[in-house]
């Protein structure tokens, strides 16, 4: 199943916010340095990534509280009295490059099953394993959650770990989320339980990686079986 779509746009409905103290118009000119002016289609996910931060910050310092964000909006992307993020005084989307590097990372199996759909680049971004319903989901590596929640129901609900500038790993089709956004979590701890919910399959997972925001065949990061 190809997720491309959904973490260019990370549940563009329900994971946005709404700012409060300080909000900008729509209309308004460049952020100044240390925010960022909500551009059309972004999400509270992909400013976070693109500063550096995770959700939880962003949340904390704008003193967000619902999931609802606008186009002109200002969020504060660096810390009250710290230094502004290079990328944080512009509401440009900072591109990609068009081929991922390589990065030196080594990951874990999240789940011990057999790989039941290969990544192929188009229509799967990542891998599919087998899994019994309400196994442990397991982190592929030590990071950050930068993701927790279950806002589109076509991919159940998904976690998504940022492990350093460049690497996050996705997991999707749990039946429970066992960590918090915002939380540190450490290679081989169990975050999730498997199995789906109602409108995704609850006999598999999904796992991607990503290198600097492209998704990658996770098969040279982890371990022949």
């Amino acid at each position: 199943m190809n997720l491309s779509p959904f973490l260019a746009r990370i549940v563009p409905l329900a994971v946005a916010f709404l700012l409060t103290a300080c909000a900008g118009t729509p209309d308004a000119g460049p952020a100044p340095a240390g925010y960022y002016r909500v551009a059309q289609g972004d999400t509270l996910w992909r400013i976070a990534t693109k500063n550096s931060r995770s959700v939880a910050e962003i949340k904390r310092w704008n003193k967000l509280s619902d999931n609802d964000i606008q186009t002109g909006q200002l969020l504060r992307v660096t810390p009250p009295g710290g230094s502004p993020a290079s990328s944080a005084s512009s509401s440009k989307p900072v591109p990609a490059p068009a081929k991922p590097a390589t990065v030196d990372i080594r990951l874990a199996w999240p789940v011990p099953g057999q790989v039941v759909a290969r990544y192929n680049g188009s229509t799967m971004k990542g891998i599919a394993l087998a899994v019994q319903p309400g196994e442990p989901v397991k982190a592929a590596a030590g990071g950050k959650v930068v993701y927790v929640g279950g806002g589109i129901r076509a991919y159940g609900n998904l976690i998504v770990i940022k492990h350093d500038a460049r690497v996050i790993t996705v997991y999707a089709y749990n039946r429970e989320l066992l960590v918090k956004d915002g939380a540190s979590v450490q290679a081989g701890q169990v975050i999730a339980k498997a199995g789906g919910t109602a409108g995704v399959p609850n006999d598999r997972m999904h796992f991607e990686v990503r290198v600097d925001g492209k998704a990658v065949d996770p098969s040279p990061y982890l371990p022949d079986r």
